[in-house]
């Protein structure tokens, strides 16, 4: 398979089921029949200029349908974010050229008429609600035909998928088809999957994993998907036994909210043979495989294609393993030299956090980097000289294993040491209470910043500082300038459609939010509430100090 749309005509003729949906199905071939209708719409009333087709839906049926029919029609679809709305989904659908766009009903309103006005297609309207009334009939002259012959190359542009967009607008980055089927087939063979495998999708198909590791590799492998519309973590289990999934794709805290559910006896009766993706802490990958007995297999890559770190056997607590390229480096972006490795004390600790964390570099990436549509000085400040530089943190030990450690966005400077964010959010998952750890920067009213955390607790939990303060110096691995200096204890973290969380919130918010919080107003003390009487001292202190431009603007 060469094309997205082998993926498709490779099950044209398969009875066997392709998709489950809710309480419906459906085999391959009538998937096929569904994705062979809308493509021949598309030809149909296409316009001149670049044939986009952006889709702004749900897990829903019809989302895979036009994943199809874009691939057998030789058009480009353009995962549109659900979370976008106003001027900031126009720019979206603008910036990528859509002729077309798919909506449900529900995300109508996030589409500014004069946008909706604007898509072209031979009919006068690119806009399409497919699950408005009249949509059945809109296909209903296109249904029975064979799949179209677009000739579709696999340098051809698959689709176009959005960057989270944390610094400026999202970027939408180009995957050819050569680079998804790639990416399929890689994951195909790791994992080993096969025509009995199902996987569970909950993910959103607007990004990378949803939409390649969720969808597409168990299509091209023989097997069937399960798409859910939003995540849950209380309905995981339950649809994993209905469905007899043995497979689920993860981004960001899934695994941590699917932990913090009530724990049963029977958690490991599951079809579950293997979950896979990235940013989970080493603690909720172990505690995953110890409740369901199935093991997650947590890798890092970049969603520009440029750099792949894999873990395998032997990779030490902490690391995210190996780069399948000799040329993926740890480089410092200043001097454009290499870091140097990594040095740990006894315990773990890193010793030389200020030279060795640097920018994951991969110094070929230029030559396989697809880019991004319509944005060349993106382009520029991610290629260098031909190396491709991904913006994400990182060091590496003597052994040429790599860790992560985070954003660019993520670095706190602390008394004068860099530090780096995931490294603390790792121990602070380790406590038992606690299901979701996320840490950032607030300004310090002295100098650089103070470290802050927002906890989110498993039910049932409380958290008494007291302890949570001994918890975290106990761990022998925690830097002695890593304790929080504010604590936010929060029922939900405000997060993407994706489950990460939006630090970018957090950090805008500070201790200036509704949630508890909690602080050290003295280095080394106990936590106390802070009251607003606190908040007035701290604005103070801040404007007498001259940085009382980076008081938190709060909610």
């Amino acid at each position: 398979m060469e094309t997205v749309a082998e993926i498709f005509l490779a099950r044209r003729n398969d009875s066997r089921p392709a998709l489950y949906f809710e309480d419906r199905s459906w085999s391959g071939a009538e998937l096929v029949a569904e994705c062979a209708a809308r493509a021949h719409y598309l030809l149909a009333h296409r316009a001149p200029g670049p044939f986009h087709v952006g889709l702004l839906l749900d897990n829903v049926p019809e989302y895979a349908f036009w994943v199809g029919a874009c691939a057998l029609a030789g058009a480009t679809f353009v995962a549109l974010n659900s979370t976008r709305k106003g001027a900031d989904l126009a720019r979206d659908i603008g910036h990528t050229e859509c002729q077309f766009v798919l909506i449900e009903s529900r995300y109508r309103e996030q589409v500014p008429d004069d946008t909706a006005a604007a898509l072209g297609n031979s009919l006068g309207n690119g806009l399409l609600v497919v699950d408005a009334p009249d949509y059945a009939a809109t296909l209903a002259a296109h249904r029975g035909l064979p799949p179209p012959q677009a000739g579709v190359s696999p340098r051809d542009t698959a689709c176009l998928i959005f960057t989270s967009g944390t610094s400026g607008a999202p970027k939408a980055v180009i995957y050819s088809n050569v680079r998804v089927m790639r990416n399929c087939m890689m994951l195909v063979q790791s994992q080993q999957l096969t025509a009995r495998d199902v996987s569970y999708v909950p993910m959103p198909l607007f990004h990378s994993t949803g939409l390649i590791m969720g969808l597409l590799a168990l299509l091209a492998a023989g097997g069937a998907v399960v798409l859910r519309r939003k995540f849950s973590a209380s309905g995981f289990l339950p649809d994993v036994r209905k469905f007899g999934a043995t497979s689920f794709c993860y981004v960001g805290k899934p695994l941590a909210y699917i932990l913090a559910t009530e724990e049963k006896p029977d958690d490991r009766d599951n079809p579950l043979r293997v979950v896979f993706g990235s940013e989970a802490t080493d603690i909720d990958i172990a505690n995953f495989k110890r409740r369901f007995g199935c093991p997650a297999i947590d890798n890092y890559g970049s969603s520009e294609g440029c750099i792949t770190i894999l873990r395998g056997e032997g990779t030490p607590p902490g690391s995210i393993g190996r780069g399948v390229s000799e040329q993926i480096r740890v480089m410092d972006p200043e001097t454009g030299a290499e870091c140097p490795r990594a040095v740990f004390d006894a315990h773990g600790v890193l010793q030389n956090g200020n030279a060795a964390i640097g920018e994951l570099v991969n110094l070929d990436g230029g030559a396989i980097f697809e880019g991004y549509w319509n944005n060349p000085a993106a382009r520029e400040q991610r290629i260098r000289d031909g190396a491709y530089w991904s913006g994400d943190l990182a060091y590496r030990d003597a052994a040429g294993f790599f860790y992560f450690a985070g954003r660019s966005s993520e670095w706190l400077r602390v008394d004068g040491e860099n530090l780096s964010a995931i490294q603390i959010e790792q121990v602070l998952a380790r406590h038992p209470g606690i299901a979701v750890a996320a840490v950032y920067g607030v300004p310090d009213p002295l100098v650089g910043d103070r470290v802050m955390a927002g906890l989110e607790l498993k039910p049932g939990s409380r958290l008494d500082m007291a302890e949570f303060k001994v918890f975290l110096e106990s761990q022998e691995d925690f830097g002695s300038k890593w304790m929080p200096a504010f604590v936010r204890i929060s029922e939900r973290l405000p997060t993407t459609q994706t489950n990460k969380v939006l630090k970018r919130d957090l950090k805008r918010e500070a201790w200036n939010c509704a949630d508890a919080v909690w602080w050290r107003p003295l280095r080394g003390g106990p936590y106390q509430p802070l009251t607003s009487a606190d908040t007035d001292e701290l604005q103070r202190l801040f404007v007498s100090r001259g940085r009382g431009h980076l008081l938190p603007q709060g909610e």
